[in-house]
């Protein structure tokens, strides 16, 4: 008999199930022979959110606790939205269904490396030449349409502003140093009229970072072949989606900020003391900012206050 998925009441309870795939790998399988695709040598994948099984087939099957079925929402609409409107390729959806009020989605699998697993050992122009690419395919997301995104929440006009309210605590709880939670006052006051909130939204993924991309290696060197990963996607003002790349990727290092920024269709010149200061105000109010986790800069916290962190940043 195959079991049944449980139904959980405490978030705290799941990634303890997560991580034992003998619990709910046995549901996957029979999920996937409903439609008739085999499953004989199962890829459990660790990294991400949701219950993620390679099958036989270049096939992925990806299942969703209920409590996050906003993200198979977000996944399922973006796939379709962007489907053959992008250069780099994305993963096609190709079943869907849900098991136990559990969603799922069957979607094809990407070739390439994860970049998760490729960036740390590029040479330095290897890194610059990905960065470019990954500032272009932000942009090139964001020329597409909404469509049936546009009902996706949470709408940016209540996001921001909430965001705002809860970001002190946010970050006393994550343990931001106090040099840094000393200006922040001043930077959330500031935000208010930094970001824009009524200007037509565009696409944000809000994860451009490694663990999203596949590398592959082409004649002319690293590039980026493929982009997954859709369950966060929201629409909003467009710079939130330089954040990832600027935490996890360009390391303060400015040939690979401008390498990012140039893709993306900014110039040395666009990065103003006021762009520096909407960023910042932007990297501490996204939904998943752990600076203390994510700036990839050595000894970062040693060498800045909060106003002085946008130049570590973002030098050029």
């Amino acid at each position: 008999m195959i079991p049944s998925l449980p139904h959980f009441t405490d978030y705290s309870l799941f990634p303890a199930f997560r991580a034992d795939p003998s619990q709910w790998l046995p549901v996957a399988i029979d999920i996937a022979h409903s439609h008739g695709l085999a499953c004989t040598e199962p890829q459990i994948f660790s990294t991400g959110t949701n219950l993620v099984v390679g099958l036989d087939e270049p096939l992925i099957l990806k299942i969703f606790p209920p409590f996050l079925r906003g993200q198979f929402l977000s996944e399922r609409a973006s796939l379709a939205q962007l489907h053959g409107r992008l250069g780099v390729p994305i993963p096609e959806a190709a079943f869907e269904g849900e098991r136990d009020q559990w969603p799922y989605l069957v979607i094809t699998r990407l070739y390439g490396q994860l970049g998760s697993k490729v960036w740390p050992r590029l040479p330095e122009d290897q890194k610059e030449r990905v960065l470019f690419q990954v500032g272009e395919i932000i942009a090139e997301v964001q020329r597409v349409p909404l469509g049936d995104l546009s009902q996706i929440e949470p709408r940016w006009d209540e996001f921001i502003p909430r965001q705002i309210q809860g970001c002190r605590a946010r970050h006393e709880r994550l343990g931001l140093p106090s040099q840094f939670l000393a200006g922040l006052d001043d930077l959330l006051r500031d935000a208010a009229t930094l970001i824009p909130l009524n200007t037509p939204p565009v696409i944000l993924t809000g994860e451009y970072i490694p663990e999203n991309f596949l590398l592959r290696r082409e004649l002319e060197g690293w590039g980026v072949s493929g982009l997954i990963d859709f369950g966060d996607v929201m629409t909003g003002w467009g710079e939130y989606d330089l954040l990832g790349p600027s935490a996890f990727m360009t390391a303060g290092v400015p040939r690979r900020v401008r390498s990012l920024f140039e893709g993306f269709g900014y110039t040395s010149t666009d990065l103003t003391p006021t762009l520096k200061r909407r960023l910042m105000a932007l990297f501490l109010l996204h939904r998943v900012s752990d600076p203390v986790r994510q700036v990839c800069i050595e000894g970062w916290q040693q060498k800045a206050d909060l106003f002085e962190l946008q130049d570590l940043l973002w030098p050029i």
